[in-house]
């Protein structure tokens, strides 16, 4: 793999080294935020480096699935 050499202002590389996680590359830091999506296995590693338990992850999911079914309107005024 080829790399390129980038300049950045001491603003612009803190706000990529806070975004930075242990072990983690400022490659996979941009890419992350700048390249494709996340996929299911990213999304599942991260969860588990969040310590983010099952019934969290549940009870998120059936939210999001509530809201689908029955969406917020606007009140009358």
């Amino acid at each position: 793999m080829s790399t390129k050499t980038i300049e950045l202002d001491a603003e612009a590389y803190g706000a990529l080294a806070r975004e930075k996680r242990p072990g983690q590359t400022f490659s996979e830091v941009i890419k992350l935020h700048f390249g494709r999506g996340a996929s299911a296995e990213e999304l599942d590693q991260l969860a588990a480096e969040l310590k983010v338990s099952e019934d969290t992850l549940d009870a998120i999911e059936a939210q999001i699935r509530s809201r689908q079914e029955s969406p917020a309107t606007a009140a009358d005024l």
